[in-house]
């Protein structure tokens, strides 16, 4: 708990929030305990938590955005990629609790379950009666991730604008196809490739099938002209 206080810069009143929080559903499976003790639950208010507060950050640092460009960039700030790069700088996935078996395999490092972890702790903090704490730290670390989404959005959005291209040259849409994957379960690395017209255009490489997919329609949207 003393470092959680650390990283999270809030004090711990309630410990066995945190510990819930904290708690993959493998080790409750694994050790015969109530679905109520694992992070799930924690994890859908914490992702209410987080939804609103990065949407009070983003409508009082983008005075003159419109609701649908706030919206996307918030879908983007609030992603499990970037809830999980946010989990591994904060050193918090070291503390996820999982069962043996799954330890084995890695699963306290896979994107989703960072993700999940994170957004549980953020829903523990806020039952612990500590959201006007928690708010400065979320402006801390949502901050650089926003003004990167902001300032490069075209990364970010490639697959929405090259299907929206395609579809007004002749209606048709893109096909993503993963060409190969890399990598034990837990870290695996995805190279997709995106076909137009029955032709290859681009491909590219992620973590994750959607990270490589938005890599490959940006290439895509560079060979025609779309950015």
């Amino acid at each position: 708990m003393k470092e959680l206080e650390e990283i999270f810069g809030i004090e711990i009143d309630n410990p066995n929030l945190f510990i819930k929080a904290l708690t993959h559903p493998s080790y409750t499976k694994e050790k015969d305990l109530p679905y109520t003790e694992n992070y799930e639950r924690l994890e859908f208010l914490g992702d209410a938590v987080l939804k609103l507060v990065a949407s009070d950050i983003l409508y009082n640092h983008f005075p003159d955005y419109a609701e649908g460009d706030l919206s996307k960039i918030r879908s983007i700030v609030v992603s499990d990629s970037t809830l999980s790069k946010i989990a591994h700088d904060i050193n918090l996935c070291e503390f996820i609790i999982v069962a043996q078996h799954e330890a084995k395999q890695g699963t306290a490092n896979i994107e989703s379950v960072c993700a999940c972890a994170f957004e549980a702790v953020l829903g523990a903090f806020y039952l612990d009666n500590k959201l006007d704490e928690l708010i400065p730290f979320l402006q801390r670390v949502l901050m650089p991730y926003i003004e990167e989404v902001d300032k490069n959005f075209e990364k970010y959005n490639a697959k929405a604008m090259l299907q929206e291209y395609t579809q007004s040259v002749n209606k048709e849409i893109p096909v993503y196809t993963i060409v190969k994957e890399t990598g034990p379960a837990h870290n695996k690395t995805f190279e997709i490739e995106v076909s137009y017209n029955g032709k290859v255009v681009a491909s590219g490489s992620g973590k994750t099938k959607k990270e490589a997919e938005q890599k490959a329609a940006y290439e895509a949207c560079k060979i025609f002209g779309v950015v």
